[in-house]
């Protein structure tokens, strides 16, 4: 089931996103910024899955307005027991639905996985085209200034 996270999600979106940020495939999020930018959430909650899975937390994504007309999908993060179901497909989907609720034109993100994102009609954009703005979480991140993402950027 896909829906807006609530405030019970926030330690699963923690726990999901650090297990990625140690792995060096995303930046973690402080338990602070999640219930900051809880309303950012969408999730997947594994209605079907097996005695350990059913009822938990499977996937994670945000759609974070970031500037004038732009917004960021960040934090997309998919249980590894859940890969390869579409998850992360649907929660990108979800986001950019929720685009049009806004009315936002533009949408970027920075991922070490481009071509997923390129299936959305993301398209590549020299980070130094994005807004100052975005860049207040890169200053948290152990990789800045040697950021190694690749950023895309989504058009209306």
């Amino acid at each position: 089931m896909f829906r807006r996270a609530r405030m019970e999600d926030v330690k699963a979106i923690y726990d999901l996103l650090n297990h990625y940020s140690e792995k060096g495939l995303l930046l973690g999020r402080s338990l602070s910024s999640l219930y900051d930018h809880l309303r950012d959430f969408y999730v997947y909650i594994d209605e079907a899955g097996g005695p350990d899975e059913k009822g938990r937390l499977a996937g994670a994504c945000a759609l974070h307005i970031c500037w004038d007309n732009l917004a960021e999908i960040r934090s997309l993060a998919v249980r590894d027991s859940h890969q390869g179901r579409g998850i992360g497909t649907r929660l990108v989907e979800v986001c950019l639905a929720d685009v049009d609720a806004f009315g936002i034109d533009q949408v970027f993100t920075l991922t070490y996985q481009p071509t997923f994102f390129q299936r959305f009609d993301f398209n590549p954009i020299d980070k130094k085209d994005l807004p100052h703005k975005v860049w207040s979480d890169c200053i948290q991140c152990p990789k800045f200034p040697d950021c190694n993402e690749e950023a895309l950027i989504w058009k209306r």
